[in-house]
Formats: C-alpha cells, structure tokens, sequence
C-alpha cells in the first residue's frame, strides 16, 4: 500500500449532514471532542462566530477509515501583553494580514480543549496515509472557503508527543511546525484510592499548601450542576466564564449563554459542571469532560473579588483531582496556562505541537521564519510528591 494512497473524502457543513454511522466507525468512545454529541452541542453555542466543517475519509473499498473535524474561527487579537509566543503571532497578523476584526482561520481541532481533537482514523490506513491525506484535503478546503471566508492561515492543534514522528506528512506539504505552552497533565496514580492518599503522597510543603487551600475555602458551598442548576444559574454562569475569558489576550469565539446547558443536555455524566457559592452567591463554576478513562478539566468561571482570599481556584484543582480519583481516571489534564500552580498539585508539562501554513507562498515562507523563534513560556516546574511516588510512578 502506497503512503501516497489517495482517500476518498466528503465535506459536511453541518453535524447533521454527517453519515452518522460511518463516523462512529472511526471514532467510537475515543475521544468525546469528535463525537456527535459533543459537536452537536458546540454547533449551538456559538451565534455566527464559528463555523464546522467535517470531512468523512473512505478507502477504495468505501470503508470508513478518519475523520477530520475543522472549525472556520476568527482569532482576535486584543492587544494586550501576552506571553512571547502570542506576541510574536500577533506581530506576524498585525503587520502582514492588516485586518482590524481579527485573522480568519480555518484550523482542525478544538480552539476551546488541548490535545489531539481535530483528527481521527482507524488502523485500516498508516499514520503516513492519513496525515498526507488530512493534509490535501485541508489545502482544497481552504480553496473552496476562501470566496466566503478568506482562512489564508491553516492551523493544525496539535500533537502530542507520541505524534511528533508521524507529523512529517503535514510538513511536505508545506507546514510549518512550532511549539506552544505545554498540556499540564497528572498521571493518577493507582494507590490513590481517596483524596487523602494523593494528599498524603505529597511532601510536607506541599500537602501543608493543600490544607492552607482547604481551610482558605471551608466557607465555600461546592454542588453538583445538573442540567435544572444549569438551566437556573445559567446567566451567572456566563458571567463569570466572560471574567476568565476577559483576562485572555485572544480569543477564536464566545460561547453563549446557553452553551454549558447544550453540552450538559447532550452529554450527560460525561460533562460535569460544579457551582461553588459564598453566603448564598455563585462565585465559581468549573467543568470538565469524563472520557476514556480521561478526566479532561475544561471552563472555569470566578469572580475574582473572592478568589484569593478564599482559594476559589486553587480549590477547583484539588476538587478535579478528587473527582478524577473517584471516577478511576488515570489521567487528568488540565490544559495550558497557570503552569507553575498546577504543577504545585502534580502536573506535569508534556509538550504540545502545532503546524501552521498560508495560502500565499511568500507570506508562507515569512511565517515559517517567524515560527522558528516562537517558544513556549518558562516556568519554575514544582515537585509536590515524595520521592517514593516517583519511584512507584517510575
């Protein structure tokens, strides 16, 4: 079988144009940002700010072999300082793509979870076969868009590192790679049967910052959302998503006011939404994806008057990493950002790749100079645990 085997492949605009069994063919219970449900759900959280397109790939015997998931977003730049790496982008779109609303994109995968989101296929094809595939199939579409929506920037989020080998398909075909702030993730480990286990693997400094982050937030009223509190603190809710989503310096789309209810609604035990009040008042929410064994810690909301001095989000942490333990997850990630109090609960930062390439060969070669000087963010890496969990973990 030739790498260069061409798959055959069909554009939807909409999940429910989807050959919804063939796409379960591929995906499965793999990963719960391709299934449809969840995409059902992102498709009525957003008012005209995202578009999706989903390409379905078939062998030459019609078989259902990947599936691709492409979101047209438009990256808005709000001028704020910003890490080294978003500065450097930012330079890049203010000064060669001149356009006041932002850059438009059409990138593959989530813009709104870490990890590899955005393509899947079945081992009836070779790493190779789909990656050259995925990456054609991503130029003609961009071809397609581009009367409608301009896209000139391709963007691929984005590899692990078991991926990095297999990620040479995408630059033949004129990507360019680049590394950006690291996925923080904590291995759960099997002894931990209770929150104690895991607080009691820590050492002294560190399980004494826990129990400071408990006391600090005894005041706090922590509930379970289902889909009624969602429904009945839902405006709340996307108050306070907005005051986290205030302080980022970019942005690829708001979800509404609605969003957390569709993914609740769709989703059910796998979508998990905590409301954490002081004297009566939601001052907090967090939400996290269960899949796979996977606890994958997602939104968060705070009203930032509070959190200090009652610890709201280092709270929310240690509550993620409880809920994890209780659902027997052996992983919990916690996304990018705040590196450095994550990996005082455990984290660790495991790297994350992009590729990128514009439409203009010219303005192509520009962005590859530029993405060779981005770099993730430093930060001071804590170790938490005692040294006879690392040699267990070992």
């Amino acid at each position: 079988m030739s790498k260069e085997e061409k798959l055959n492949h069909f554009i939807c605009n909409s999940v429910i144009e989807i050959n919804a069994v063939d796409w379960n063919e591929v995906v499965k219970n793999l990963n719960i940002y391709a299934s449809l449900p969840y995409l059902l759900a992102m498709e009525k959280s957003f008012s005209g700010e995202l578009n999706s397109r989903y390409i379905q790939f078939y062998n030459s015997d019609s078989i259902p072999v990947a599936v691709a998931i492409i979101q047209l977003v438009r990256f808005i730049d709000k001028g704020y300082e910003d890490k080294d790496e978003f500065c450097k982008l930012r330079n890049l779109i203010k000064g060669k793509l001149l356009t006041a609303e932002g850059v438009e994109m059409l990138t593959c995968g989530t813009p709104y979870a870490s990890g590899e989101n955005g393509f899947i296929f079945s081992e009836l094809i070779s790493r190779e076969i789909a990656y050259n595939n995925l990456a054609l199939a991503l130029i003609e579409l961009q071809e397609k868009e581009k009367l409608n929506f301009s896209a000139p920037i391709i963007l691929y989020k984005e590899f692990l590192p078991s991926s990095f080998v297999y990620s040479n398909r995408l630059i033949a075909k004129g990507f360019h790679e680049f590394y950006i702030d690291v996925n923080m993730i904590l291995k759960i480990s099997p002894t931990w049967k209770n929150i104690n286990d895991y607080l009691e693997s820590m050492v002294t400094k560190f399980r004494t910052k826990a129990k400071t982050a408990y006391r600090k937030s005894e005041s706090l009223v922590i509930e379970n959302f289902d889909e009624h509190k969602i429904e009945k603190y839902k405006t709340k809710i996307f108050a306070l998503y907005l005051s986290v989503l205030e302080k980022s310096s970019f942005q690829f789309g708001i979800l509404n006011e609605d969003s957390f209810l569709n993914l609740k609604k769709n989703l059910e035990d796998n979508f998990i939404v905590r409301g954490y009040f002081l004297n009566g008042k939601l001052v907090g929410f967090s939400s996290a994806f269960l899949f796979n064994s996977i606890l994958d810690a997602n939104y968060v909301g705070i009203n930032y008057e509070f959190n200090q001095e009652f610890a709201i989000y280092q709270r929310m942490l240690y509550d993620f990493i409880e809920l994890a333990i209780n659902r027997n997850c052996k992983e919990l990630r916690f996304g990018r950002t705040a590196e450095e109090i994550k990996s005082s609960v455990g984290a660790s930062p495991i790297s994350m790749k992009l590729f990128m390439k514009h439409r203009n060969p010219i303005a192509n070669k520009i962005l590859k100079a530029i993405l060779k000087t981005v770099k993730p963010s430093t930060f001071e890496l804590r170790n938490p645990f005692k040294q006879e969990y690392y040699q267990a973990e070992t």
